[in-house]
């Protein structure tokens, strides 16, 4: 992700004092005591409908927001009744699977820029992430909560994404490149497919801090998760993955136990 000239984060908050984010906020208790860092994570385990978050604070979503970027995209191509072409289609695939910045770029026009994004966002159910107004995508701010509604979009049934449309979303999620398939795939246990996903991550350049974000679906014990977890604060990118990784599996371990009541 490349270098931009931001603010510093806001900070999060625990979510929720009962149900599945009340045993969230107790189980990552002492990942947030022992980390300088500030996180953010929402999961949801569709076969029980189980659901809840920690953190509501706003973090910068670096390449995270690609997801977001190509279902805006494909809702546009959606209203004009038509495929994706064949450029659209190369630089969808850099962009998610490489995580290719300059293919994000020239989509960025295509989708409508940040008003575009925004107003294909909000269709999606996305009620908190707010467009740069400087038109650096890397600097859109989102919460967990509305990644988490992004994932439902792409993932599940009723959204306003078309199956074609979902389907190539999750099967690009599930090309990412070798190198790029840390982060919430660490909660996956092997009983499934392999962990769709996308991450982010870029230095901020107001404190030399590190965004890490990883949003995507895992499979745990048979079951499927759909989980975004946001960090924000890292010394390096190396601690960034570490929480990333550390706070998916808390989270997927909780909601598991808490889905089988």
């Amino acid at each position: 992700m490349e270098r931009v000239n931001d603010g510093g984060p806001t900070l999060p908050t625990p979510s929720g004092t009962g149900g599945l984010s009340g045993a969230l906020a107790d189980a990552l208790a002492p990942v947030a005591a022992g980390s300088a860092a500030d996180f953010s994570v929402a999961v949801l385990e569709p076969g029980s409908g189980a659901s809840g978050s920690y953190g509501d604070g706003s973090y910068a979503t670096a390449s995270v927001i690609k997801v977001g970027i190509l279902a805006a995209l494909l809702l546009g191509a959606q209203d004009e009744g038509r495929r994706l072409t064949a450029q659209e289609r190369a630089y969808a695939g850099v962009m998610i699977e490489r995580s290719d910045n300059d293919a994000a770029t020239a989509l960025w026009g295509p989708i409508g820029g940040s008003s575009g994004l925004e107003a294909a966002l909000g269709r999606l159910g996305l009620t908190d992430t707010h467009a740069d107004d400087r038109g650096r995508w890397g600097l859109t701010h989102t919460t967990a909560s509305d990644q988490l509604a992004l994932l439902r979009a792409v993932f599940l049934d009723g959204s306003p994404l078309s199956a074609r449309s979902q389907a190539y979303l999750r099967t690009l999620m599930g090309r990412v490149t070798a190198g790029q398939t840390w982060g919430i795939s660490a909660a996956a246990d092997g009983t499934g497919p392999g962990a769709r996903l996308k991450n982010g991550w870029m230095p901020r350049d107001a404190t030399g801090l590190w965004v890490v974000n990883s949003v995507g679906e895992v499979t745990a014990n048979g079951r499927r998760y759909l989980i975004a977890v946001l960090t924000e604060g890292n010394a390096d990118r190396e601690g960034g993955v570490a929480l990333v990784e550390q706070v998916a599996r808390a989270a997927v371990a909780t909601t598991a136990a808490y889905a089988s009541g």
